[in-house]
């Protein structure tokens, strides 16, 4: 897909066992720049792209590529730097039906490793993305990336299923 004033980012798709996984390309052809630097460095600063994984034939996520793509057009558009505890939101669901319209960043180097580029280049991060309901990111707003990952863990939340609901956010 192509934005006006961005270059061409593409959404692949993988499947694993009963997983799909949804990964960005072209997203770190560009290094992210802060937004308050007064130049862009051409060569240095974060690369990243983007991993969606969930479980495949529960519902049609496959409509879930051009919102990654507009999240991953995000630095270039709107001078994001994507970084691991952050929230994306497209503002609508995910895919049709999805309960989902944003999206946690999580730690990179589970799933793929770091590839390192030519010095003076950072090397390109792959940054797994976590669904997130509205109630999970108004959550995540109040009481951080941390403790809303600490919440899913301790109630066993399975995170690639395109269909589960809210994660129960009480205090109890």
């Amino acid at each position: 897909m192509t934005f006006l004033g961005t270059d061409r980012i593409e959404v692949v798709r993988f499947t694993d066992g009963d997983v799909v996984r949804y990964a960005t390309l072209g997203m770190s052809a560009h290094p992210m720049t802060d937004p308050t630097a007064v130049l862009a460095d051409p060569v240095q600063g974060p690369r990243a792209e983007l991993v969606l994984s969930v479980r495949g034939g529960l519902v049609d996520t496959d409509k879930v590529l051009r919102p990654l793509a507009v999240l991953a057009a995000s630095p270039q558009v709107e001078g994001l730097v994507v970084a691991p505890g952050a929230s994306l939101d497209v503002g609508e669901p995910l895919w049709p039906g999805a309960p989902f319209t944003s999206v946690l960043v999580a730690e990179p180097g589970g799933l793929v490793e770091d590839l390192d580029l030519d010095a003076p280049m950072d090397p390109v991060q792959f940054l797994p993305l976590l669904p997130m309901t509205p109630n999970e990111a108004a959550w995540k707003r109040v009481h951080g990336a941390g403790a809303l990952q600490e919440r899913w863990l301790s109630r066993g939340t399975d995170l690639r299923d395109p269909t589960r609901g809210s994660v129960a956010l009480d205090q109890g």
